[in-house]
């Protein structure tokens, strides 16, 4: 529930996180930010794969 506000971010408010993100971790810490947030993402797909056929190997 606390995270509704994501669906009214405008253009404007997306460019003022990324700057502040910048500022905060420089240049050079963003891919390396970006690469994790992507492993991450993609262990958790794999992961609901898996529970998707352990789901259907019991029906």
């Amino acid at each position: 529930m606390g995270l509704l506000f994501l669906g009214n971010l405008g253009a404007g408010e997306i460019l003022i996180i990324a700057l502040v993100v910048l500022l905060l971790f420089g240049g050079k810490k963003i891919p390396e930010l970006m690469k994790g947030l992507g492993k991450g993402v993609k262990s958790f797909k794999d992961g609901m794969k898996d529970v998707e056929q352990e789901i259907e190997k019991i029906n």
